[in-house]
């Protein structure tokens, strides 16, 4: 399976809609998020859990794409149905709402353990992508991440519109660009997932049908360390994916970066190109090679 921190693109799917579902399917998307919460009113919720479900089933082969499940929020009191209902379809991971407190996830991954055993499931493959910025509460306890041990935190990702609600605060100025508040948000959910050793997802562009502002939002996420973006149309994994795939001048600058490590593995620092090179020079190149892998299949 690919792993979590080589994901580019997260495609939201409602999870009652067989019609979406097999577009997205379609799509280059690396993971589908299929969504039990924002997308589904309450009254479809059973039934789109048993179509979530024949999903999953009919879809054992995950190499090309991840499925994932978006849950409603454990205090919503649906998400241990939504788990029961879903877990016989072997989800790749749970995506976790307007967490408030760190605290929540391990709850969630109790019900995991349980639910993988019932279900024959090997212990600790359903990973958790947590949504960590949807509340306010949650912006004051994002360090929890790094001080709660619990290994199936694949990664961070930040959302606006919840916070935006509770707040009363806009998310853009009139320019387009993010508020302060925002701003503040999407680097704290960054440092969080620095802090915690899982990789952070950028946001969704929800102008779904503005281009330029989703590559402008796209590349400047890869520039700032996420490595991936979540989108909400088909039409937005492409420009995501892009933005996320390595270009053939920085491929062969890492690999020129790794060559001279190789050649020198006594070195702590050393000069290539009028440059000086340390060991996060390395570390970056060596991720910069393990993305390349993913986008073009550079061994």
């Amino acid at each position: 399976m690919t792993p979590v921190a080589s994901i580019r693109s997260w495609l939201f799917v409602p999870g009652d809609s067989a019609r979406k579902q097999e577009k997205a399917t379609a799509s280059a998307a690396d993971a589908l998020i299929l969504d039990l919460e924002d997308s589904v009113t309450p009254d479809r919720l059973p039934q789109a859990r048993r179509q979530v479900c024949d999903f999953l089933r009919a879809r054992g082969e995950r190499a090309a794409q991840q499925q994932w499940v978006r849950v409603n929020a454990l205090s919503s009191g649906r998400l241990s149905e939504d788990l029961a209902a879903v877990m016989a379809g072997a989800p790749d991971g749970i995506v976790l709402p307007k967490v408030a407190f760190a605290r929540e996830a391990l709850e969630v991954a109790r019900l995991l353990s349980l639910l993988e055993r019932e279900h024959a499931r090997p212990p600790g493959a359903t990973k958790l992508l947590v949504i960590a910025t949807e509340t306010a509460q949650s912006l004051l306890a994002l360090n929890d991440y790094a001080n709660t041990a619990n290994a199936r935190l694949a990664g961070l990702t930040w959302g606006a519109e919840d916070l935006s609600a509770a707040l009363g605060a806009a998310v853009r100025t009139a320019e387009g660009s993010l508020t302060f508040t925002f701003e503040l948000v999407r680097s704290m959910c960054l440092l969080a997932a620095g802090a915690a050793g899982v990789p952070a997802f950028d946001g969704v562009c929800v102008d779904f049908r503005n281009n330029d502002a989703l590559i402008r939002e796209a590349a400047r996420a890869c520039r700032d360390g996420f490595v991936g973006k979540l989108a909400i149309h088909p039409a937005q994994v492409g420009p995501i994916n892009a933005a996320f795939s390595p270009q053939p001048d920085e491929i062969a600058r890492a690999q020129a970066v790794i060559a001279a490590f190789a050649a020198a593995p006594q070195a702590g620092v050393l000069s290539l190109d009028g440059q000086m090179l340390d060991r996060p020079h390395l570390l970056r190149a060596q991720r910069i090679l393990e993305r390349a892998a993913r986008a073009h299949g550079v061994p």
